[in-house]
Order: C-alpha cells, then sequence, then structure tokens
C-alpha cells in the first residue's frame, strides 16, 4: 500500500497501539504526525527517529485530548489531515456507584469526545483535499460490556456510535470511516501487568495470561500493535474503498461469543 504524500494524525501515539499505528502508516508511506499531551524530548525524537526510519515526514504535536479546544488545535496545527486515527484513551475500573466522577468526565473527554472535535476539525480538510479516511480506534469494549467499566464501555460504545454517523454523512464522498475494536493487544502497559496479575492470583506469568487477562479472548493470544496496524493500512487502501460505517474486530474471536 503506498499512501506518499497523504498525512496521517494519531492521537495519543508516543507509545502503545498508537505508535504501532503510526509506524505501520509510516511503513506505507504516509508522513505521520504524532501526539500525546507531554511535551519532551523524547516525544520530538521519537518522532524524527519514524521520519528517518520510514523516510517520510514526521512530527509531535502536544494536545491535551481532555480539552475541546486542544483536539481541533491539534489538526489545525499539523495544516493537514488525510488521514485521522482517533486512538487517545484512559480507563479506570470502580463499580458505578463507587465510580469517581472525575473519573467518568475524564474517560469520556479523552476516549469519545476526543474523537468528535478531532473529527470535526479534520473533515474539511478531507473534502477539500478530495479524499479522507478516519479510523478510530474501539474496542471489543465498543461491542460487547464487562462489569466495572462503565465510563469506558459507554465511551467505546459512543465511539461505534460516532463512526456510523461520520460514515453517513460522507458517503458520497471519497472518505470513509471505520472502527477497529481490538481485544486484549500486547502493549508495554498490558505486559507490566502481566507480573503483578501473576502473583496477585498466585500463578506463573503464563498461566495469568492464559487463566486471567486473556480470559475472554478465545484465541488465548494478544493481538499486537503491528496487526492493528496493518488493519488501519489496509482500511486506508482503495481495497475498502467501499468499506465504510462498521468495525473490524482484531479480538481473537472475544465477540464471537
Amino acid at each position: 500500500m503506498d499512501l506518499k504524500g497523504k498525512t496521517a494524525i494519531i492521537t495519543g501515539s508516543n507509545s502503545g497501539i498508537g505508535l504501532g499505528v503510526a509506524r505501520e502508516l509510516a511503513r506505507a508511506g504516509a508522513n505521520v504526525v504524532l501526539n500525546s499531551f507531554t511535551d519532551n524530548d523524547e516525544d520530538h525524537e521519537l518522532a524524527q527517529s519514524i521520519g528517518g526510519e520510514f523516510g517520510v515526514s514526521a512530527s509531535y504535536i502536544k494536545a491535551d485530548m481532555s480539552k475541546p479546544e486542544e483536539c481541533r488545535a491539534l489538526i489545525e496545527k499539523a495544516g493537514a489531515c488525510d488521514i485521522l486515527v482517533n486512538n487517545a484513551g484512559i480507563q479506570h475500573v470502580s463499580p458505578i456507584e463507587e465510580f469517581p466522577v472525575e473519573k467518568w468526565d475524564a474517560i469520556i473527554a479523552i476516549n469519545m469526545s476526543s474523537a468528535f472535535h478531532c473529527t470535526a476539525a479534520a473533515l474539511p480538510m478531507m473534502r477539500k483535499a478530495g479524499w479522507g479516511r478516519v479510523v478510530n480506534i474501539a474496542s471489543a469494549h465498543g461491542l460487547t460490556a464487562s462489569p466495572y467499566k462503565s465510563a469506558y464501555v459507554a465511551a467505546k460504545h459512543g465511539v461505534v456510535g460516532l463512526t456510523k454517523v461520520t460514515a453517513l454523512e460522507t458517503a458520497q464522498e471519497p472518505i470513509t470511516a471505520n472502527a477497529i475494536c481490538p481485544g486484549y493487544v500486547k502493549t508495554p502497559l498490558v505486559e507490566a501487568q502481566i507480573p503483578d496479575t501473576a502473583e496477585k492470583y498466585d500463578m506463573t506469568e503464563e498461566e495469568a495470561v492464559q487463566k486471567v487477562i486473556l480470559e475472554r479472548q478465545p484465541s488465548k493470544d494478544f493481538a499486537t500493535v503491528e496487526q492493528i496496524g496493518g488493519t488501519a493500512v489496509f482500511l486506508c487502501s482503495s481495497a475498502a474503498d467501499q468499506i465504510t460505517g462498521t468495525t473490524i474486530s482484531v479480538d481473537g474471536g472475544w465477540t464471537a461469543l
């Protein structure tokens, strides 16, 4: 897939899934804009390294996805947006009656509302360019639910709904909108949880992965950030011109249950 000349903005992309998606889009030739809420030398060096590795233009723009004005400013500062990957997200686990209000508000803002604000700012650029792709990183929890994750599940279901509306509003244009719904993905954050989970349940790390972390993932194997990135690249290809308003699950069979 050749995305040369296209500019891709990926929110929440200095680590994990977002970084994996950014790397695969750069591998396919797209210029990439990385983002997070920090503004360290390491953030800018990361962008430079991706640009050098894949021979594309790569930059880093700080923007706090909990703030609507910064979401929209991210797109404007980038100057172009052919591909928008709404990936930024946080998590908190708690029963509904104990769920901290500030955590609910933050998760809804970062996981869902940021996708709306970024999309609203990006669509005029896509229309002007005559081509566009909106790829929302939702979750298996955008299609099903788990206890104690009320805000996350609500936000990811909202992202799936926003994806459908975006697709309908652009249906007769060369713009598509789709959601990728990962199950458990092997990210540094997830890997860091394995030893603690093993200790908590008095298991080996392998047992903790198979019996606890991947309990609901029938494949009993993690998806990789490269696989999520590859799915995003596919959705940007001409083969996906008529794929819009839908979800693609990369979840090892989780939502087949």
